[in-house]
């Protein structure tokens, strides 16, 4: 009963109608949870399984009036069997050494961010990048986020950053070197957290939102099975 009365007391907020920064011919409206609310992991969580996404401090779920084309995706880590090119990924990063670290805020992990925005995402709202703006996006949410760098020889050539949810993990963001196209990496974190989610015993990896008219969310579908939420129910998208 108690996470019921915890969401109760949830107040949400809206903003004004704006163009959507994934269709370029829509508008959006987004709600999110009073940044007064105080948040813990348990609520958190409870949150994501219905339907909401963390971005730096802030809780949001999309709330379109003519529009529903944000689904909520997850995979239910049990059920996930990887495909060809998924096994080919795999082996092809068995180089790399994997550190899970307490910070990335250090020029190292700026530095790689920056030019992944720059190279990958030059469309998009986060460019261009700034040293406020990697700390607001990606910083540690209510003792919930992890780190994990990944080297080659030392070399840091992607970190993932990952919310530990009562009931799976939660990919927030992964960046990458992006001269290392062959490696697969985005597809590699993935993998990666697929495998952490097993082992700690959580049943689910949420990947936030995938749109079927966004080129950009296409790879979300292409671990599968996958769990979309439509009509307030999750849903197994079966192959």
């Amino acid at each position: 009963m108690g996470k019921y009365s915890q969401l109760d007391s949830v107040r949400l907020l809206a903003t004004l109608p704006h163009p959507c920064g994934y269709l370029p011919d829509r508008e959006a409206t987004t709600v999110f949870v009073d940044p007064q609310t105080p948040i813990d992991q348990r609520l958190y969580s409870r949150l994501s399984e219905l339907g909401f996404r963390r971005s730096g401090s802030y809780l949001y779920r999309p709330q379109c009036a003519a529009c529903n084309a944000c689904v909520p995706a997850r995979l239910p880590v049990g059920l996930f069997v990887p495909n060809r090119n998924q096994r080919r990924c795999w082996r092809r990063n068995r180089d790399l050494d994997i550190f899970h670290v307490d910070t990335i805020d250090t020029d190292e992990h700026y530095e790689l961010y920056a030019r992944y925005i720059e190279r990958r995402h030059a469309d998009g709202e986060m460019y261009p990048p700034s040293r406020d703006q990697y700390r607001n996006f990606l910083n540690a949410a209510w003792g919930s986020t992890r780190y994990i760098d990944f080297r080659a020889r030392g070399r840091l050539v992607a970190v993932a950053v990952t919310d530990l949810l009562t009931a799976g993990l939660s990919a927030i963001y992964t960046f990458f070197d992006p001269d290392e196209d062959r490696r697969s990496l985005g597809s590699y974190c993935i993998l990666y957290q697929i495998e952490w989610a097993r082992r700690l015993g959580l049943p689910s990896l949420y990947l936030g939102y995938w749109i079927e008219e966004c080129q950009k969310m296409a790879y979300k579908t292409q671990f599968k099975p996958t769990e979309l939420l439509r009509d307030h129910r999750w849903t197994l998208e079966r192959p």
